[in-house]
């Protein structure tokens, strides 16, 4: 690969915007929704956690360890498109009260 084909590879990395939105996590009989500012990322990140024993969430601790990880599943339930940044954080929050209220769902962090 020649400089100029990874240079522009390597800027067209950095100006990407990653897919935002609300996600659940579904197991042991129980859901658990929360946002996330990139969903590429957001399972990678919340199973890493689950696994070391330190993820926040005590209950959702304790139900993996109690069920194990073939028990749980990882769900994008909707995906955010507005590319304004400055409401970004607002309509996060409004979706992601609006699925744990549908789903009658605990929240995955906080």
């Amino acid at each position: 690969m020649d400089k100029a084909r990874r240079k522009e590879i390597q800027r067209a990395y950095k100006e990407r915007v990653p897919p935002r939105g609300v996600f659940a996590v579904r197991g042991a009989g129980r859901t658990w929704v929360s946002a996330s500012r990139d969903l590429e990322k957001q399972q990678n990140q919340l199973w890493f956690g689950l696994r070391q024993g330190g993820l926040p969430n005590a209950e959702l601790q304790a139900a993996w360890k109690a069920q194990g990880e073939a028990d749980f599943v990882f769900e994008v339930l909707e995906e955010i498109t507005d590319e304004n940044p400055l409401l970004i954080d607002s309509l996060l929050k409004e979706h992601e009260q609006f699925w744990r209220t549908k789903l009658k769902a605990d929240k995955v962090y906080g």
